[in-house]
This record gives C-alpha cells, structure tokens and sequence, in this order.
C-alpha cells in the first residue's frame, strides 16, 4: 500500500486504551480497519468499541469478515459501515474461485465530514460533475466503488466464477456449523495434548477473547484456530508433513482441512523481530478444519503427534 501513497498506523486492538487509540488518529487518518477474526492468529475483534472511537474521530469502520461470514456474525448491526468478505475463502467452501465482496451499510455520513473525504464529496468530472455523496445519498460510497473504482481497476468477477460462488452460497449456512462444531471439539483435544504449547481458538473458555467471542459469535466462530508446538521449528514442520488427510496448503476457510506454518511458509521472507510485530508467533501453525468427520480429523493430528516422539 505504500506504493500506492497509502500509510498505514498499526495497533494492537488487545492493549490499546481509547486514549492511545484517539492518539494514533492523524489529520489525514481516513479510515479504521479490522477483521472480525484475525487471520492467521484467530483473535475476534471488538468491533462495536472501535465503530464507537472510529466515530467519535470522524472516520468509518471497514471490518473484514471472511472468517466469520454472515451467517455466525453481522459486523453493521455492531456499528462497521463497511464490510469486506474475501468469497475465495467459506462463501465459496471447495477453493473454486476467486472474489471480493464490498457491503456498504450506508449509515456513515459523508457529507458531515466532507474536508476527509474529497472524491466523495466534490464533483467527479470523470462522471459529468455528479457528487456522490449529494447525489446518492446512503449509496454513495458503493455507487463509487462501482462505477469509478471498478471501472478503473477492473477488479470485476468474471461470469464463471460468479456462479460457481452462487453454487457455495447455498451451503454456506450448512458448512459453517459443521466448520465450527468440528473445531471447537478439535481445539478442546489440542489444549489436552502434552505436545501442544498453546491454542488459540475463541470458543474456547480459556481463550482471552472468550467473552468477545461469546458477544459477536455466540452460534460458534469458524473452522480456523491457531496452535503451537513445544519445541522448535522444525518440529512444527515434521509434524505437519505427517498429516495425512490434512492437506499443507496457502489456501484456508475451505470444506477440507487444511493446515499452514505461515513462518517458514507465507512470511518467511521476515525475521523472528518482523514476524511477532505483525502478530504471528514463529511456532504459528494456522490449522484450517474442514466438514469432514471430525474423529477424522482427529486421529489424523493425532498420528502426526505421536512422528515427533
């Protein structure tokens, strides 16, 4: 994004205080961005204290919600006016193709704050003068995103892969309790296992973010959970090239299980100091359980813990 003239002011939603939060806003701060779960370190975030301080400072929240979907949470009934789903991931479900979907609530004000927000507040003589904000009232911002940002970008779906999402749609509801069902049983035999240093799974009731998950997921989160290994790295790497029905792949969010050591894998071009300020532990395993049957599952994490002895 920094090519594109685009700063970005990073911030741990766990320890920053409103105070520290307000402190970090810039005149030229245009936005606040999170996921409703975190990818790949699994924390919920809290979506309606930041719509709040977001609010309070002028700026809209964008959430991301790939992870959660629409059907275990709503992030615009918790105060997000932008939502972001990467349809690749569960909308999708089998790993057919690849999309975005952008979910404009229409309920922040634009025009209230129009000094931020020039190319929605002023004429666009690309488009004979019109103002979106004036002219599309609640539509504004996606009226934008549409007719100038597509048109410019060209990031539109190609006809195929529109309907092979709509296919994974219709499930959507189906494979999100199973995902959910299957990793919440999965993450309580992690946390028993004597090779396993820590689990990072919000339906957990040892999790940090237990009561979060309780406020926005209480129909259950999702399939992803993050986990670490006693020992080192390459323990982590031994263990995973044991699994068997586990596949080891980039993708996630997916009907089967997939798993990924994002350290030696997606980030591995950074240092130990670079992974942990980005949030992920250099013992990281980003396990991704699917709709199989979860004894499966199981025995499958099981034999691969017990190559490490």
């Amino acid at each position: 994004m920094k090519k594109m003239g685009i700063e970005c002011t990073f911030f741990d939603p766990d320890a920053v205080s409103d105070e520290e939060f307000k402190a970090l806003i810039r005149p030229n701060t245009k936005l606040v961005f999170g996921e409703t779960i975190s990818n790949p370190g699994c924390e919920v975030f809290d979506i309606e204290r930041f719509a709040r301080l977001a609010h309070e400072a002028g700026i809209p929240l964008i959430v991301d919600n790939t992870f959660a979907t629409p059907v275990h949470c709503r992030p615009i009934e918790w105060g997000a006016d932008i939502v972001t789903h990467s349809t690749t991931k569960y909308m999708d479900g089998h790993g057919s193709c690849v999309g975005g979907v952008i979910v404009d609530s229409g309920n922040f004000d634009w025009m209230a704050h129009a000094e931020k927000f020039p190319g929605l507040c002023t004429p666009d003589e690309s488009y004979h003068g019109l103002t979106y904000a004036k002219d599309f009232g609640k539509m504004a911002f996606i009226v934008k995103a549409t007719a100038q940002l597509m048109r410019d970008f060209g990031c539109s779906q190609s006809p195929q892969d529109a309907y092979v999402l709509n296919i994974g749609l219709e499930s959507l509801h189906l494979r999100m309790q199973r995902h959910a069902a299957n990793a919440q049983q999965v993450a309580e035999w992690l946390s028993a296992r004597p090779e396993v240093a820590w689990v990072n799974y919000s339906g957990l009731s040892s999790s940090k973010h237990h009561a979060l998950h309780q406020k926005y997921l209480p129909q259950g989160g999702c399939g992803v959970m993050a986990f670490g290994l006693k020992g080192s790295r390459e323990e982590a790497i031994k263990f995973m090239d044991a699994l068997k029905l586990i596949s080891i792949v980039t993708h996630v969010a997916d009907a089967k299980s997939c798993v990924l050591h994002p350290a030696s894998h997606t980030h591995r071009q950074l240092s130990e100091q670079q992974l942990r300020e980005a949030g992920i532990a250099p013992d990281l395993i980003r396990l991704s359980v699917g709709i199989e049957d979860v004894a499966d599952i199981i025995a499958d994490l099981e034999q691969a813990l017990q190559s490490l002895r």
